[in-house]
């Protein structure tokens, strides 16, 4: 039996913060990523340089991890490069493997970088009003590609588990870099 009460939350559809205190924020800094940068000497060096915030997100843990529930919030990315390469968010496998995602932009500008275990990828473009599908058995991460904060509204089902690890291990078969002004998809020079 559910035990959860309808309710509502308060998220600023511009800062994706949740004023209501009921979703609290996760934050990750460049030094809690610097081995999934390309280049890990630019990436350190930030961090000696007084560390830099890259994303939060607001998920609200209240939610039980069963089958049937669904676990929503917003992402805040920041914008920023690590040598050429754009601020992105850790990425992830579901535990579940056969779960999808849907993030919803609210605003900024990015792409949302995809990919299977047998290595087919994917750079969907996230624009404001636009929702990315993230379909079952895709790795995702979020790149800022922008000049401002990108905030997205996120929501998969509850019982799916997040699959950190694998991603730490291998890193994504690609990168999002910046060339001539513009994002572009190149090999992983670093890929296992």
């Amino acid at each position: 039996m559910n035990t959860i009460a309808p309710f509502s939350l308060d998220f600023d559809l511009i800062t994706g913060m949740c004023k209501s205190g009921r979703a609290k924020p996760t934050q990750r800094f460049v030094s809690n990523m610097v081995s999934q940068f390309n280049d890990r000497a630019a990436a350190e060096a930030i961090v000696r340089g007084g560390d830099q915030l890259l994303y939060e997100f607001y998920e609200l843990s209240q939610i039980p991890e069963t089958a049937g529930d669904l676990k929503f919030g917003t992402s805040i990315l920041y914008p920023g490069k690590v040598g050429d390469e754009y601020f992105m968010t850790k990425g992830h496998f579901h535990t579940i493997l056969d779960t999808g995602e849907v993030y919803y932009t609210l605003s900024g500008r990015g792409a949302m970088l995809m990919e299977t275990p047998e290595g087919e990828t994917s750079l969907v473009e996230m624009t404001p009003g636009s929702a990315v599908y993230v379909p079952p058995r895709w790795a995702h991460r979020t790149i800022n590609t922008g000049g401002e904060p990108m905030v997205s509204f996120f929501v998969f089902r509850s019982d799916a588990g997040h699959d950190y690890g694998t991603i730490e291990q291998k890193g994504y078969r690609k990168l999002v870099v910046e060339r001539d002004g513009k994002p572009v998809m190149i090999d992983n020079p670093r890929w296992a």
